[in-house]
């Protein structure tokens, strides 16, 4: 069993759930991309439209920093990709980053109910743990369930997301074993912008929010306020279960304020924090609330030492606090980060060197535990011509399970215009959590999660048309599940290093225009199994798909987008299906008057019922309308 769904909170006990003629080429790809989607429809038994916006292929000049992070064009890069921009969040309104990253090749969800509940997010059929999750480089986890809160993490506040598909331990150390997902805050520039705003939407929804940003004078700024509440739905599908609303608030904030020294040196302090307190039902009297607080804090110097030598100095720490009400359970992370990174680039070369100290601690009940991690990382990068390669390697050293070395290699051939081939191979792993080696279900002699991966990719692109395709196979061992009594004091059961799992798939995306219509699309062919009885990962789909067009008419910008999935089972036995589904959602957008804009988003048009966890309700159709006054 590679992921279960034990009950209802996001707890660390094993009774819980886990946080889990001549074709012109792009328009043929996008056509057989939105062929494929009636056949997924189908299977779902629901209805099809367009999708949502993410750039893939949008502007391959354009920089990231999370494949080796270094600053590179995104067109460097041998690294499956994608970049979500500040307008397609903007356009999400009162959503959740995961909701965002639904819409994203290589990525399904599932929730247990409204806002604030319980959030899995699965890249590549990976579970929610393996994938790595930094907020303006400051690294998220929980040493209780393993893997990021997603549902604390505020979408409001966030500028722009960078999605690394597949694993990077050779970069990032423990837990990339699925990808990596870097969230970034917004960075002031020039003349001070002040903005404010107000949204309203079915189910008593309502978000306030407020900013400034700016710089002067080798100073820039950005601070951003948010108020997210709504009385939400009955979660539960149970008559066991508390039948009333499930309500959701939410307090935010972020910063980030920055001071460049001279035209080499730079200083720069960044924030996000949250405090969420929603509904959700455990019994059938008590009105339950989960609390989850989360602060992600970075402090980095970074140097142009000469043309050629850079470095960047970096302390961060993250706060994951989770907590149960009226029935009394806590759990508090503290993750401490401390990175010393090193950049020469001599022409088409590039040489990396970091020295990096991961000090985590968790405090459980009875459960005063911490441990830390030492690691040097080198990188070698080439560019020359149609070759690119990529080189990494990294050594870690655990305070508990001693030295994990991992390492990765990347090559592209640039092999016609506009086209090009590239591979890779890589090792992952992920260290046992503190929970799972010190609680009363624990295994102190647990050993590091590992894996395995290699891919092949296909891609082309010409101005805002793309396509690509990529085919991978990842294979996972020592997986940490939740077995039977033994080795523990419990006699429910305890974890233990005994699963093993093949993630293996085809994801396909591609973008164009047509006419005034702007199209992007992306089909997900996979197959996510547990290798020891053959059977489908829990809540993951084989097939899912996306579909989006946007234009801009009579001073709108209009975007619709379709979401589709096959079933999938809600547990390891695959006796539990969860039917497949369909969703629409629309959005409008428009300047209604001078520097005040306009929001409009209805999401799951056709009020589509399904669920992505056995028993918890979704959201019907939902309507929001929000305005924002920024000035220019």
């Amino acid at each position: 069993m590679f992921s279960s769904a034990f009950s209802t909170r996001r707890c660390a006990r094993p009774a819980l759930a886990p946080r889990s003629g001549t074709l012109h080429t792009p328009r043929f790809f996008a056509l057989a991309i939105a062929s494929a989607l009636p056949l997924l429809a189908l299977q779902a038994q629901a209805q099809q439209a367009p999708a949502a916006q993410e750039t893939e292929g949008k502007n391959l000049q354009e920089m990231v920093v999370t494949a080796n992070r270094i600053e590179q064009p995104l067109s460097d890069l041998v690294a499956d990709m994608s970049i979500i921009d500040a307008q397609t969040i903007e356009r999400q309104g009162p959503g959740s980053v995961a909701d965002v990253l639904a819409r994203v090749p290589g990525i399904q969800i599932s929730r247990n109910g409204g806002p604030g509940t319980t959030t899995s997010v699965f890249m590549r059929g990976a579970d929610s743990r393996f994938t790595a999750v930094y907020v303006d480089g400051v690294r998220m986890d929980s040493q209780s369930t393993g893997g990021a809160s997603w549902q604390s993490i505020p979408l409001a506040l966030i500028d722009r997301i960078e999605v690394l598909r597949g694993p990077a331990a050779a970069v990032y150390g423990s837990d990339a074993m699925g990808g990596v997902v870097q969230i970034f805050t917004k960075k002031g520039e020039g003349v001070p912008q002040p903005y404010v705003g107000l949204g309203f939407g079915n189910r008593g929804t309502f978000t306030a929010e407020a900013g400034i940003s700016g710089s002067a004078e080798g100073w820039d700024y950005a601070l951003g306020l948010n108020r997210s509440q709504t009385d939400g739905f009955n979660a539960r599908t149970v008559a066991t279960a508390n039948p009333d609303k499930d309500d959701y608030r939410s307090n935010a904030v972020s910063g980030r304020l920055g001071y460049q020294i001279n035209r080499q040196h730079r200083l720069e302090a960044t924030l996000l924090a949250s405090d969420v307190n929603s509904g959700y039902d455990s019994s059938l009297t008590e009105d339950d609330r989960s609390l989850n607080k989360m602060y992600a804090l970075g402090l980095n110097w970074q140097a142009q030492w000469t043309e050629h030598y850079s470095t960047k100095l970096q302390f961060s720490q993250s706060r994951d606090y989770y907590e149960t009400r009226p029935s009394p359970y806590q759990t508090d992370t503290r993750l401490h980060n401390y990175l010393f990174q090193n950049t020469w680039r001599l022409g088409v070369h590039t040489l990396t060197a970091a020295l990096e100290r991961r000090d985590d601690a968790l405090t459980n009940g009875g459960i005063d535990r911490d441990r830390h991690q030492n690691a040097l990382a080198l990188g070698y990068g080439l560019n020359t011509g149609p070759h690119t390669v990529q080189l990494n390697l990294r050594r870690d050293d655990d305070s508990e399970f001693g030295g994990k070395t991992t390492g990765s290699a990347a090559y592209g051939y640039a092999f016609a215009t506009n086209w090009r081939a590239t591979a890779t191979v890589g090792t992952a792993f992920r260290a046992p959590t503190l929970y799972q080696r010190f609680s009363e279900y624990g295994d102190a002699s647990l050993q590091p999660e590992k894996s395995r991966n290699a891919e092949l990719g296909l891609r082309w692109a010409q101005g805002a048309d793309s396509f690509s395709a990529t085919a991978y196979r990842n294979r996972v061992t020592n997986l940490i599940n939740f077995s039977s009594p033994g080795s523990c004091d419990s006699e429910f059961g305890c974890y233990a290093n005994v699963g093993k799992a093949r993630l293996e798939g085809i994801t396909l995306a591609a973008t164009t225009k047509l006419g005034a219509f702007n199209l992007h699309g992306s089909v997900d062919f996979q197959n996510p199994r547990d290798t020891e009885n053959d059977k489908l990962l829990a809540r993951r789909a084989k097939r899912y798909a996306t579909l989006g067009a946007e234009t801009r008419a009579a001073g709108w910008t209009w975007a619709a987008d379709l979401q589709t999935s096959a079933k999938r089972f809600d547990n390891a036995a695959n006796t539990n299906v969860l039917g497949g589904y369909t969703l629409f959602n629309l959005s409008a957008q428009t300047e209604i008057v001078k520097d005040v804009n306009l929001i409009a988003r209805i999401n799951n048009l056709a009020d589509k019922r399904y669920q992505t966890a056995r028993t918890y309700a979704t959201e019907g159709r939902s309507v929001y309308v929000g305005v924002k006054w920024m000035p220019r």
